[in-house]
C-alpha cells in the first residue's frame, strides 16, 4: 500500500524538521499489510497458556470414554426403585463396588445394587444411581428411599466431547480451561503460532540505569520498562534490552543483530542532529514512515530491515508508550496470531471539560474517570510520565474533529 502522504519520509529531516506527516489511517493500514501471523510451531500443555491456535483441534475420543457415576451411592436399576420413599424404604443386597479406575467386573440381577463413587464406571445392568443421602447400608444391604428415572446421575460417553468435533477453533487464544480441555483429550501438545521476537534499542547518551548513580543532566531510563510490560501482554516472546549509545556503529549493529521479528527502538526517532535511528533503518531496509500526524508521538515511525519489523518508539516516555500501542503492538499482536485492536477496555462517560484538537491530526488525550465524568488532565505533556499513571485511561480525538465540548458523551479507554 502507497504511503501517500509521507513525501518527506526519504528525506534527513534532522534539523530540518517533517515537511509531511503520515496519517494514522495509513500507517496502521501498513502495519496490517505487513504482518500476517507466524509461522506455527508444536508447543507442550505446560507452555500453550495464552498461546494462538494455529489449526482447528479435533477431539480423537470421546468424554467420558464409558458411562460414569455423577455421584457418590449406589447403582441399580432405575425400575427398582419405583415407590421409593421415607415410609416406603426398599432394600437391594450390595454385591461389590465400583470405583474410579476400578470397574465392578460382573453384571447387577435383580434387586441388586452395586456401591459407587463419582467418576466410576457403571456398572452393567445399572442404569441409575441413588445418592448416598438416600441411602443407608446394613449388613451387605441397602434400603433407599428415593425413586431415581433412568439415567438419573449418570454422565454418559460422550456427554462433554464427541469425538471427531472441532472443539477450539484456529485463532483462539489459549485459556486455563481451554489447555484442560486439550489436556481432557489426550493431547500432550497443540500447534500455535509462533511468538514474535522483539528487542528493544533503547538510545541515549543523557540515560542512566535505575538503581546506579546518575551523573548531572542524566535522567533515568524508563521506557524499557514500560515497553517490557506491554510486550509480554500483547504476546512478545525472548524480550532483549539493549543499551546504545547515539553512535551509528553502536545503533547500527543492535538493529541487524539476527533473531528478531520486531525491532523497537527508543529514542533518536526526531529531528535532532544526534537522531541516527531513522536514517540507519532507511539505509539497512526501507522507512516508508517517519513521522506522523499525532499527537504525541510525531516522530513516530515504521519500516524493514531484512524480515524484521523496525518501529521507531519516541524518547518522551508518554510518546514512547503511544506509538507503541498504535503501532508497534499491533503489529506484535498481529504476528503472533492476535487480533490487531487494543486489549484495553471500553467506556462511556460525559466529557467534564472541553478537549481542543486539531483537523489532521490525531490526539491521546490522558483522563480521569469519576462517576460518570471524564476530566482531561492539565499535565499531558509527552514527558509527563506521571499523567499516565494519575490517569484512569485515553480518549482518542479522530483526525476529522477540531475537538470535544464539554458535555460531550466519548469513549474511554481504560488502562485497567
Amino acid at each position: 500500500m502507497p504511503v501517500s502522504d509521507a513525501a518527506g519520509a526519504a528525506r534527513d529531516v534532522r534539523m530540518r524538521g517533517f515537511q509531511s506527516r503520515t496519517s494514522v489511517d495509513n500507517v496502521l493500514a501498513w502495519i496490517d499489510e505487513h504482518s500476517a501471523p507466524l509461522t506455527s510451531e508444536p508447543v507442550s500443555l505446560a507452555d500453550l497458556h495464552g498461546r494462538v491456535l494455529a489449526a482447528d483441534v479435533t477431539s480423537p475420543i470421546d468424554v467420558p470414554a464409558f458411562d460414569r457415576s455423577a455421584m457418590d451411592g449406589f447403582a441399580l436399576r432405575s425400575e427398582e426403585t419405583v415407590g421409593a420413599g421415607d415410609y416406603n424404604p426398599l432394600s437391594f443386597a450390595v454385591i461389590g463396588a465400583a470405583m474410579p479406575g476400578q470397574p465392578f467386573n460382573g453384571s447387577l440381577r435383580t434387586g441388586q445394587a452395586v456401591r459407587i463413587m463419582t467418576g466410576a464406571p457403571i456398572p452393567d445392568g445399572a442404569d441409575a444411581v441413588v445418592p448416598a443421602e438416600y441411602a443407608t447400608e446394613r449388613d451387605d444391604r441397602v434400603e433407599i428411599t428415593s425413586a431415581v428415572p433412568a439415567l438419573k446421575h449418570i454422565g454418559r460417553t460422550g456427554e462433554d466431547v464427541r469425538s471427531g468435533t472441532v472443539i477450539l477453533l484456529r485463532g483462539h487464544r489459549l485459556r486455563p480451561q481451554d489447555v484442560g480441555l486439550l489436556a481432557s483429550i489426550g493431547l500432550p501438545n497443540a500447534e500455535v503460532v509462533r511468538q514474535p521476537q522483539v528487542r528493544l534499542i533503547v538510545t541515549g547518551n543523557e540515560l542512566a540505569e535505575p538503581g546506579e548513580s546518575k551523573r548531572p543532566f542524566q535522567i533515568y531510563e524508563a521506557n524499557s520498562d514500560i515497553v517490557a510490560g506491554l510486550v509480554a501482554r500483547d504476546g512478545g516472546a525472548n524480550f532483549e534490552r539493549v543499551r546504545c549509545r547515539d553512535e551509528r556503529d553502536e545503533i547500527t549493529t543492535a538493529i541487524t543483530a539476527p533473531g528478531a521479528d520486531v525491532v523497537l527502538i527508543s529514542g533518536g526517532s526526531s529531528v535532532g542532529s544526534e537522531d541516527h535511528a531513522p536514517s540507519i533503518v532507511r539505509e539497512l531496509g526501507e522507512l516508508p514512515i517517519h513521522g506522523v500526524a499525532m499527537r504525541p508521538s510525531s516522530p513516530a515511525g515504521a519500516g524493514r530491515v531484512g524480515e524484521a519489523l523496525a518501529f521507531l518508539l519516541p524518547g518522551n516516555p508518554v510518546s514512547c508508550l503511544c506509538a507503541y500501542d498504535f503501532f508497534a503492538g499491533r503489529a506484535i499482536r498481529r504476528l503472533g496470531g492476535l487480533p490487531g485492536e487494543w486489549p484495553y477496555q471500553k467506556t462511556r462517560g460525559v466529557l467534564a471539560s472541553k478537549i481542543v484538537s486539531q483537523i489532521g491530526r490525531v490526539d491521546y488525550c490522558r483522563v480521569r474517570v469519576a462517576d460518570g465524568l471524564i476530566e482531561p488532565l492539565a499535565l499531558s505533556g509527552a514527558s509527563i510520565l506521571s499523567s499516565t499513571t494519575r490517569a484512569t485511561g485515553f480518549v482518542i480525538v479522530p483526525a476529522s474533529s477540531e475537538g470535544c465540548a464539554a458535555g460531550t458523551e466519548i469513549d474511554v479507554w481504560l488502562y485497567g
